[in-house]
């Protein structure tokens, strides 16, 4: 029996390398990905998915235009082509993009083509921009299962990914922020400001109206 007493602790270390490696090998396929979106103000979109489990970050910028390093100013004019974006940084070991993108659908009005609940204009439409053929089809399966769910034809765009801009510093978590802002009410915090602008914009209503029970990020 001595000769098996011996080995237990060569087995021990093989038993724990083995989880070890298993471990590192589980991780190095756990990859950080992004994806960017297009969903009306970007606050709203950022604010949504940083409350998902598995989403590492996600930042508000422009993209889809042709202006280089573009304002909010200028964006909001229109003419640069770009729409409000979200880059959503998630970790694919918790999540996947078919995910991501379910969710997103179902956080949006995908059947306006002219905006976004009150914000108008071509740079607060939907769109979907895609890096390689996995995202296009991961994408266009998400928005297939969305329009048989919905019942009505879906107008979101599916489109190539060009150039994501950063939002200017102040956009950036802007629905939790403590800075003060101006409003008609006078002097309120950001965070506030926020959730006024929400649901004056009725975006919570218009998305429990169309997906009822289904609508991710409103209190049922």
């Amino acid at each position: 029996m001595r000769p098996l007493r011996q080995s237990r602790p060569v087995l021990l270390s093989l038993a724990i390398i083995a989880g070890c490696i298993m471990q590192s090998s589980a991780a190095e396929a756990a990859e950080t990905r992004d994806i960017v979106v297009a969903g009306g103000c970007f606050w709203c979109v950022e604010s949504d998915f940083e409350s998902v489990r598995g989403v590492k970050e996600a930042v508000s910028g422009y993209t889809g235009g042709t202006t280089e390093n573009p304002t909010y100013k200028e964006v909001g004019r229109g003419g640069t082509g770009h729409y409000e974006a979200v880059k959503i940084t998630y970790d694919s070991g918790e999540i996947d993009r078919a995910r991501l993108y379910d969710l997103f659908f179902r956080s949006i009005d995908p059947t306006d083509a002219g905006g976004q609940f009150c914000d108008r204009g071509e740079s607060y439409a939907t769109a979907i921009f895609v890096s390689n053929p996995e995202e296009r089809a991961a994408a266009e399966k998400a928005k297939a299962e969305a329009e048989a769910e919905l019942g009505q034809k879906i107008v979101t765009p599916i489109l190539d990914a060009k150039t994501f801009y950063d939002a200017e510093d102040y956009h950036q978590d802007y629905y939790k922020g403590d800075n003060l802002v101006l409003s008609r009410f006078g002097p309120i915090k950001q965070s506030d400001a926020y959730k006024r602008y929400r649901e004056g914009c009725r975006r919570d209503e218009r998305v429990k109206e169309l997906w009822g029970n289904n609508a991710p990020f409103v209190s049922h």
